[in-house]
């Protein structure tokens, strides 16, 4: 089976279906984790390996394994461009060549080039972004998150909702809460440092260098890191814990291949929200359940950019989303703003962790 060969939904079963929709974070932090997502669909731990395994190698999920947080563990930003048309592509390929540079999007915008870098401090990263200037002779919006209001991309790929996030997937593991609708979902303003925050210790480090492209598709891929980063397997285990409690980890789980799987519209919104009623706008839009990422970036008046407040919406068809853009701005965010649809993707890769934690 393959994503371009026919319509891969009709060759799941439930227990794949299952497995896409509800193990996209929560995976079990234990020697055998597979064991306890058998339990949870209802088949053995070596059938559940082999699901995920394949689902892998048909490109439902891109990789199995922990979602790391670039603005926590490193100092990250979203950055911009003006890429003159004639040079776009140039310009594309001088920005992809940083290893710091991990996304990069064109957007339908005059801002129409949008990348991410993260570095290991932030003299390196704005240290990277005076180099992509001076060697492209644009430009650079520098945008750092200052709040985050809600961040997770899970992706109910299954039950067939327009939007990321809207509703949850008829289970039948019989797992609590699975088939209910998502109301709305808790969101907190939650202040980000510019500087790398994470108090990592010698093994963190070596951890978070070995998974950052995710676990081994093995019965035991905490004890094949342990063996890779030469450390007790209970450690890791307490590490790992410790990581997503500081929030280093976001979530650990099978990171679904949102464009194949049919999320492939999805708008960048900006808004021009008064200073003093963003933090309550943007928690209440946060917890909307079709808002999948919501945070504040500074403005930027002397560049002629006057938002501050970010949303994006993943769908199945522009219409909708435009319909949900629409309501937003009706109901609860009744200020200036601008669409930006993404275009093409120009680069899309993990975050690199090497020049970040250093050995």
């Amino acid at each position: 089976m393959s994503l371009q060969s026919g319509d891969w939904r009709e060759r799941i079963d439930e227990v794949d279906a299952a497995l896409i929709d509800e193990f996209q974070s929560g995976f079990p932090i234990r020697e055998r984790p597979f064991e306890g997502v058998g339990d949870a669909l209802g088949v053995s731990g070596n059938e559940a390996l082999d699901r995920v395994k394949r689902l892998r190698d048909d490109g439902v999920f891109r990789r199995f394994g922990p979602v790391l947080n670039p603005p926590v563990i490193g100092s990250s930003t979203l950055a911009a461009v003006s890429a003159p048309e004639d040079r776009f592509d140039e310009i594309a390929e001088i920005i992809n060549g940083y290893r710091q540079v991990n996304h990069n999007y064109a957007r339908d915008h005059e801002w129409n080039m949008w990348f991410v870098v993260t570095a290991g401090s932030r003299q390196r990263r704005d240290e990277i972004l005076a180099d992509i200037e001076a060697r492209t002779d644009c430009s650079v919006l520098v945008l750092p998150m200052l709040t985050d209001y809600y961040i997770d991309l899970e992706f109910p790929v299954v039950n067939g909702d327009r939007f990321a996030r809207e509703t949850g997937q008829a289970d039948p593991s019989g797992r609590e809460g699975a088939g209910e609708r998502l109301d709305e979902t808790d969101a907190s303003a939650t202040r980000i440092s510019e500087d790398a925050a994470a108090d990592l210790s010698a093994l963190d480090r070596r951890l978070l260098l070995e998974i950052q492209g995710g676990f081994p598709l093995v019965a035991t891929p905490y004890r094949a890191v342990a063996d890779a980063v030469d450390a007790d397997v209970t450690d890791v285990l307490s590490a790992i814990e410790r990581l997503q409690r500081t929030h280093c980890i976001k979530r650990i789980g099978c990171v679904v291949n949102h464009i194949a799987t049919g999320f492939d519209s999805n708008c960048m919104v900006v808004w021009d929200v008064p200073d003093d009623a963003l933090d309550d706008r943007g928690e209440a839009v946060g917890e909307l359940p079709y808002v999948t990422l919501c945070y504040h970036r500074p403005r930027r008046p002397e560049q002629g950019w006057s938002y501050n407040l970010f949303t994006m919406i993943h769908g199945r068809e522009t219409a909708a989303v435009d319909e949900k853009i629409d309501e937003l701005a009706g109901e609860y965010l009744p200020y200036d703003h601008d669409r930006l649809y993404s275009t093409a993707t120009l680069k899309q890769t993990g975050a690199r962790y090497d020049d970040i934690v250093g050995q």
